[in-house]
């Protein structure tokens, strides 16, 4: 028996992540994080800036800070000590 020309495993298509590293990525050096920083404030973007530092310092995922409210970071007219945030993924609270 053949291989018909309609089946579409027969084809001889390379797969979707051939030539692609596959797994998590390699956390950043501090000298990239530097690097990243100093480009940030050559360029003054300011809330860039912000976001990345809170990014860092709080290692949270991008979706979780993006959905981060004001409110949750100061209260009135004071930056506060302590925040807590539910991740989206776990659902679990990260504290920073």
């Amino acid at each position: 028996m053949g291989i018909s020309k309609y089946d579409p495993a027969a084809k001889g298509r390379p797969a979707w992540n051939a030539g692609k590293q596959v797994g998590a990525k390699r956390a950043l050096k501090v000298k990239q994080i530097w690097l990243i920083r100093f480009f940030l404030d050559r360029e003054q973007r300011m809330r860039d800036r912000a976001l990345f530092d809170l990014a860092i310092d709080s290692k949270l995922r991008g979706c979780d800070l993006v959905k981060m409210k004001i409110g949750s970071l100061v209260s009135g007219s004071a930056i506060r000590a302590r925040s807590m945030v539910i991740q989206q993924k776990t659902g679990r609270p990260v504290q920073f």
